[in-house]
């Protein structure tokens, strides 16, 4: 079996909190902790948590936008966490990043034409007529008129702002889009257009997603597998399905029962959660969930679960609702599960909204 597209294996990332000859003995925030997880080409995995679970930590690591503390990135095999700067320039064109902000990841000084071109230009020579159809056919690749050229970020609005910065990391055909918090930021009959569209480019070019939403509603829609992470350890990866229909961790549920609903007439979960998230810098022994956690047991305090595959293929971190002695089915942490095979590339329906009025 070939590798898949991205594969996370141990991915571990302190920040000191000391600097000169303490740094290296110093407290430190321990951001992510050995994070496992992969991706296939075509699928989309979402990535959840509360604010300051790690969850865009992880996206910048594998950006390799910050070097890791320890752990590999391997891109179809290829460790890119340990690549030199020349070495790593080749696999730029392979991964590509859309921001939570779109006005200040834009460059306020170039026009939506140069935005786009930038990138290529930074591997290859193009003509100035190269550059205007490169800029045409990605703009109307992501909804926008040809009118929208020569404007300014400021000029344009925030989903239009989106849309740019989309059509600028289409701009390097990649394989992989790290999407950091891409819709939160929109309106919400605006990020039902840019899910859309993100849909149908995955599609339509077979573009793998790393999707990084707060949102479970989001997440319900345009995802494949979700990975939920808490004090920087993925704690539940299963398929969207599943998850949704049946959260086997007590975090997992808490998140879900704390989402809004819209119908009140459908049932929500009841899954009550006290107490604040504990500080990275000094996380509990053991599970760092154990102090918030209504079944937790002795073992929780003392031994940190791993991430076990369960009998229906989804991973659980909890010794409790997955025993260590769990049958290890399809691995869905760090490799390919067969049964996700016929998901790749299908979706809910398309979200739909009142007003789908292209944005002036």
């Amino acid at each position: 079996m070939s590798d898949p597209l991205l594969k996370v294996e141990s991915l571990t990332k302190h920040f000191p909190l000391s600097a000169g000859i303490l740094k290296k003995n110093g407290p430190v925030v321990r951001a992510v902790e050995a994070v496992s997880f992969s991706v296939e080409a075509g699928e989309t995995l979402c990535i959840v948590g509360e604010s300051g679970c790690g969850k865009s930590t992880v996206a910048r690591l594998l950006m390799r936008l910050m070097e890791p503390t320890d752990g590999r990135v391997l891109i179809e095999g290829t460790d890119i966490a340990g690549l030199k700067k020349h070495e790593l320039r080749a696999f730029r064109r392979r991964m590509q990043m859309v921001f939570q902000d779109p006005y200040s990841s834009l460059n306020p000084r170039l026009t939506a034409a140069q935005i786009i071109t930038e990138p290529v230009e930074n591997f290859e020579r193009l003509g100035r007529s190269q550059r205007q159809a490169l800029a045409a056919d990605l703009l109307q690749k992501v909804g926008l008129g040809p009118e929208i050229m020569h404007r300014l970020p400021s000029e344009l609005s925030g989903g239009q702002r989106q849309r740019l910065g989309i059509a600028r990391a289409l701009s390097l055909k990649p394989s992989l889009i790290i999407a950091d918090e891409a819709v939160s930021a929109l309106d919400v009959s605006v990020q039902a257009q840019i899910l859309n569209l993100l849909m149908d480019l995955q599609q339509q070019m077979g573009i793998a997603f790393v999707f990084i939403s707060h949102d479970l509603g989001v997440v319900e829609h345009i995802g494949h597998r979700v990975a939920v992470m808490y004090l920087g350890r993925i704690v539940e990866l299963a398929t969207c399905e599943a998850l949704f229909a049946k959260p086997v961790h007590p975090y997992t549920e808490a998140l879900i029962a704390a989402a809004p609903v819209p119908d009140p007439t459908r049932a929500r979960l009841e899954a009550p959660v006290e107490g604040e998230v504990p500080s990275p810098i000094n996380p509990p022994t053991g599970c760092a969930f154990h102090p918030r956690c209504p079944l937790a047991v002795d073992r929780c305090r003392i031994d940190v679960p791993p991430l076990t595959s369960m009998a229906d293929g989804r991973a659980v971190a909890c010794h409790v609702r997955a025993p260590a002695s769990a049958n290890a089915q399809p691995d869905m942490v760090g490799g390919y599960s067969p049964a996700l095979s016929p998901m790749i590339g299908s979706h809910t329906p398309r979200m739909e909204v009142k007003i789908f009025a292209r944005e002036r």
